[in-house]
């Protein structure tokens, strides 16, 4: 066995060179576990998600799966139901649309215009049906009402 022959490899060695070789390879697999989750955990927290072109350029092997899609709402697009939590949208990268069919509670910054990414599946139909609908927030540098942009720069006295 290979611990025997580590042990016995070493059994000339002092308790003291013992305790401080123990301690070693100790702190060794500590780091190498602690490497491990953070190389994992980062792994499996990155979110990534395609463009509107990128996702329709992938062609069969797109369908079904579940995908994030990100694009600009196209003015004149939204098409909300009222009695229910449902809406309809096109979705582009500027280059390439694509129609959106999501159910559930409608973000209140969503409207025409806005960045958004959405999370579910492409059809064979050609409807991306979404669960997860997420808004950009206006930039620091934007006014959220466009109808009264404040000025971002100030006179010191």
């Amino acid at each position: 066995m290979q611990v025997s022959c580590v042990i016995n490899k070493f059994s000339g060695v002092s308790m003291k060179n013992k305790k401080q070789l123990k301690f070693a390879i100790g702190s060794v697999m500590i780091v190498a576990a602690i490497g491990y989750l953070v190389v994992t955990g980062i792994s499996k927290t990155s979110v990534y998600y395609l463009t509107v072109s990128e996702l329709l350029s992938k062609g069969d092997s797109v369908y079904g799966e579940g995908v994030r899609v990100e694009g600009k709402v196209m003015g004149g697009s939204i098409k909300k139901d009222s009695t229910a939590l449902k809406v309809d949208f096109r979705i582009t990268d500027g280059d390439k649309d694509m129609a959106i069919h999501y159910e559930g509670v409608i973000p209140d910054l969503f409207e025409d215009g806005r960045d958004v990414v959405v999370e579910g599946k492409y059809t064979r139909e050609g409807i991306f049906k979404a669960h997860t609908l997420l808004t950009s927030c206006p930039s620091k540098y934007e006014s959220a009402d466009k109808d009264h942009p404040t000025n971002q720069f100030t006179v010191g006295s």
